[in-house]
């Protein structure tokens, strides 16, 4: 029997994604600002250099690390379905006490060896130890952060998205204020330059725990779930959120390798070619960003109704944010490929580069037409168990078939980059493919399949 999602549901899927599509663009923003505060510093040169390693580190460990989010939501998600509440309170503070152990554990071994591990990704010794600060200060905070991870997963998990957005903004908005006084030194202080801007973001991720504990203390949240009541650690729950998040952590690195292997094929292609590429990767954060919102909302509709029991409604959900999404994404291949200069004027007002760059965004138009319905079917297969599979849904696609074969067409056969940049919609085609093919296959028997989970 055909699923058709009524006009209600795409509303209820509304709103749980444009919340979290909020709060995710405000870290976008602010990373964006932070470059340009950064770039105003006296030897700019030198400290964007050293912020690239810096931020490049963090986004590795944090990428590897926030997927913990992931096996927190999933649990989360179907035990309120089932309406199991101590069991949401449990698994919340079994997230938060392990978060904090690894964070700890993490944070103490980086901020020891910070320099050495800057210097190993450097090539000049002053960026080396430049980026070395940057990392000394920025993760210190990494428990803090953690800590935040637990709670997003256990709120985006009861569908409380709005809590995540009201996060993102507090918490970057703190992180430019607060970036902005160590960076320059206001108040007094003195000028701390790129360190000041981990200063500023650890400071600003302790005030996002303080909300997070501020809000779990309000009476709706607390006299439902009895957080502190329920305070203990649960060795089943940890097993549980590992088993679901470490293949994300995976995936997520495998992603990275991917971009960053690609970039270094083009790079070999020319300078100008790789900072076109990235100004199109750029652009594809205003599609990427609403992916991962729509994935979130996927993970929550589905967990929650598959806790319930309601296999045919929770089908009825992933298929319903399949279409919004890929109607999101057609609406952006329509700008990507008939009017690119609309979005590129925004990243930069060099002509040539946006002249280089139009006809790579019409291929990247073409290729995100596809990963909407990949990613939304990705988490969907994650609520269910398939974790490791969409890791390896993801390495194959990436992998073993995009980066190879645009080092062939770019680098062997000398075809130029666009011909590297080509290949991204077999790349993204291939990823929703090889999902949607396992979803459909287990669609029919999720009870069964969820039982045995």
């Amino acid at each position: 029997m055909k699923i058709l999602p009524e006009i209600n549901d795409f509303k209820y899927i509304l709103r749980m994604a444009v919340p979290a599509i909020a709060g995710l663009s405000t870290q976008m923003i602010v990373s964006l600002i932070d470059t340009a505060m950064v770039g105003r510093l006296e030897n700019a040169e030198l400290s964007l250099a050293a912020m690239g390693i810096g931020v490049l580190a963090t986004w590795a460990i944090v990428s590897f690390f926030s997927s913990l989010a992931t096996g927190t939501h999933v649990l989360t998600a179907k035990n309120f379905g089932s309406k199991n509440y101590d069991n949401c309170a449990s698994i919340l503070n079994t997230s938060i006490i392990m978060n904090l152990f690894i964070g700890t554990i993490m944070a103490s071994i980086i901020v020891v060896f910070a320099e050495a591990i800057a210097q190993f990704f450097a090539a000049d010794a002053l960026v080396g130890k430049e980026a070395g600060k940057y990392l000394f200060f920025r993760f210190m905070g990494l428990p803090f952060f953690l800590i935040t991870v637990a709670f997003r997963g256990f709120y985006f998990g009861i569908g409380r998205t709005k809590i995540f957005m009201y996060s993102g903004i507090l918490v970057n908005t703190l992180n430019v204020i607060l970036n902005y006084i160590f960076i320059y030194g206001e108040f007094g202080l003195e000028p701390m330059g790129l360190a000041g801007a981990a200063v500023g973001s650890t400071l600003a991720t302790i005030g996002d725990v303080i909300f997070y504990v501020f809000v779990s203390k309000q009476k709706d949240i607390s006299s439902k779930f009895n957080l502190v009541k329920n305070f203990s650690i649960n060795t089943d729950f940890i097993k549980q959120i590992t088993k679901i998040s470490f293949p994300v952590s995976f995936q997520n690195i495998s992603i990275l390798v991917g971009f960053l292997s690609f970039m270094s094929i083009i790079g070999l292609i020319g300078i100008k070619e790789q900072a076109v590429s990235q100004l199109v990767f750029s652009a594809l954060l205003i599609s990427l960003l609403p992916g991962l919102g729509f994935g979130i909302a996927t993970q929550t509709l589905f967990g929650n109704n598959l806790g319930a029991g309601k296999i045919k409604k929770a089908k009825t959900y992933v298929y319903g944010t399949i279409k919004i999404a890929t109607i999101y994404n057609l609406i952006l291949f329509i700008i990507f490929y008939f009017l690119p200069e609309v979005i590129l004027v925004l990243i930069t007002d060099d002509k040539n580069l946006i002249s280089s760059a139009t006809p790579i965004m019409k291929i990247a138009g073409i290729g995100q037409i596809f990963y909407a319905a990949g990613v939304v079917l990705a988490n969907a297969l994650q609520v269910a168990g398939f974790s490791i599979f969409v890791m390896i849904s993801d390495v194959i696609s990436n992998l073993i078939i995009f980066v190879p074969i645009a080092y062939l067409l770019g680098i062997v056969l000398k075809l130029g980059y666009d011909y590297a940049w080509s290949v991204l919609p077999l790349y993204t085609f291939l990823y929703s493919l090889i999902n949607l093919w396992k979803f459909k296959k287990h669609e029919d028997d999720f009870p069964q399949f969820i039982r045995k989970k």
